[in-house]
């Protein structure tokens, strides 16, 4: 008996066909379907064509799910080469029904101009929200349950058909990671990590941006972790602040730009009194002495720590519980400069006209030398009042520069971590109190060989999503409660 029916993209018999003889070489697999958006496309022996109009729609995702027979369902995400390992699909099907899971996926290899390398993937949690979750390209669906969630689609979307469907098959059942090698696929995208990381921002990607919030916008409400656009009040008077505005700064070994963080800060212009405090964790590439050449500013606040166990989120808070820090604490990293002399005026006029307790700015991409480059100006603009705090869910981050009411980021605290910390910090902030924005460009980011996430391997890439999905898994399981205490 056949126990999987396949759904592979098609372009042509050159693309697929040596996928698809892998597949018939199994004898597990029953109905090949191609998927296509060309319907004059001649189809592989033992194939069927499945034309399509988009291949990721939901219109796509239910004719799968209404073809499939088999008690299996495999979905192929590539038009490259697939190569299965030896006995994948067996070891795919006995875990599938072991776990009884809605879908299982695994870890695989990668072939990038003629090398294999390993592209392990990451454990799917309960705020795995975001939408470029890397799954790797085979995904073996049980049939029924996949049946039953394709059942539950409610809208129509061109480009959210598979995220939708997914969300919806996570609500029933899981999603099981196989921490083992199964198969191997070509990968044509060698772009570096930091290239990568704002392909969700890019303005050509706007429309399909809408759709992904709008999935997870219903996702959310039909898990309970909704939070509608009703906000904490602040009064802006807690505590008495010698200072209207701190610039933080934490700093370890950036001796070729730390200067230019300074003087951007020490030239800002305002009516209101403000400080610098760097927290210099342990620099021993000249930066401290390079921090001192400055210290005849009254209002640069040079802090060396005596611990040694500090991230940047630790430094943060070094700063923030200072007794010179202002009341209000503005972000800005070491290798990154203010866009003008008016940035930490705009920044701290948007907590008073939009009463919120965090602002985050608009940035623009720079090289070292503070030439603009792709993509540009990031501006965040999927942020909406309304639901921006349900869409910071999904997306990957909310943008820069950040600035907190110092109150209550002294509750909240900063988790000491060097990556991350900045996004929990919005997403604790957003469940009670109203996040402001500025769109105009008030940061230069630079982008550089030695920014830390420039170049990662897939290890550290990995560690750095499983933390965001654990921050958002706790955030969302807080939203859930507190929705469910409210109901009360």
């Amino acid at each position: 008996m056949k126990k999987i029916d396949c759904f592979i993209p098609y372009a042509g018999k050159e693309q697929a066909e040596k996928t698809v003889q892998g597949l018939q070489a199994t004898g597990l697999v029953g109905n090949i379907r191609l998927v296509t958006t060309d319907s004059t496309l001649e189809p592989l022996p033992g194939c069927e064509l499945l034309s399509v109009d988009m291949p990721y729609c939901s219109t796509t995702m239910r004719a799968i799910a209404q073809k499939a027979d088999a008690e299996y369902t495999l979905l192929y995400t590539k038009e490259t080469t697939l190569e299965l390992g030896m006995f994948a699909l067996e070891r795919m099907m006995h875990i599938a029904e072991d776990s009884d899971a809605g879908m299982v996926y695994a870890d695989h290899y990668q072939i990038a101009d003629g090398k294999q390398t390993n592209a392990p993937v990451i454990d799917y949690q309960f705020g795995s929200l975001r939408d470029d979750f890397n799954f790797g390209s085979v995904l073996l669906f049980n049939t029924s349950k996949l049946k039953e969630a394709a059942g539950r689609l409610i809208s129509d979307y061109d480009f959210a058909g598979l995220y939708d469907l997914r969300l919806k098959l996570s609500q029933k059942a899981d999603l099981v990671h196989i921490n083992e090698y199964l198969y191997s696929e070509v990968e044509n995208d060698t772009r570096k990590s930091g290239e990568k990381i704002f392909d969700y921002v890019d303005p050509k990607n706007r429309d399909r941006q809408i759709e992904m919030e709008k999935a997870c916008t219903e996702h959310l409400k039909e898990i309970g972790g909704y939070l509608k656009p009703e906000f904490k009040q602040i009064e802006f008077s807690a505590g008495n602040f010698e200072y209207e505005a701190s610039v933080i700064i934490p700093v370890r070994n950036r001796i070729r730009t730390i200067r230019d963080a300074i003087q951007s800060v020490l030239s800002q212009k305002t009516d209101f009194k403000f400080n610098l405090i760097i927290i210099d964790n342990h620099s021993t590439d000249g930066t401290t002495e390079a921090i001192d050449e400055f210290k005849n500013d009254e209002r640069l606040i040079h802090i060396i720590p005596e611990r040694n166990d500090l991230g940047i989120g630790g430094c943060w808070n070094m700063g923030v519980h200072h007794p010179k820090c202002g009341k209000f604490a503005v972000q800005l990293d070491s290798d990154d400069v203010y866009a003008n002399e008016n940035t930490l005026t705009t920044m701290v006029r948007a907590f008073y006209e939009q009463n919120c307790a965090m602002v985050v700015g608009t940035y623009m991409m720079t090289d070292f030398n503070m030439n603009m480059i792709a993509p540009g100006i990031i501006d965040h603009k999927e942020w909406t009042p309304e639901n921006g705090r349900n869409n910071a869910l999904r997306i990957n981050g909310l943008g820069a520069p950040r600035a907190f009411y110092t109150p209550v980021l002294r509750e909240v605290k900063v988790p000491n971590t060097s990556y991350g910390e900045d996004y929990a910090l919005g997403l604790n902030f957003s469940r009670q109190y109203q996040i402001g924005r500025v769109y105009d460009v008030v940061y230069n980011c630079r982008r550089w060989d030695d920014n830390s996430d420039a170049s990662l391997d897939i290890v550290k890439m990995n560690g750095h999503n499983l933390y965001k999905d654990r921050i958002r898994t706790w955030e969302l399981q807080a939203r859930v409660a507190m929705n469910k205490k409210n109901k009360k």
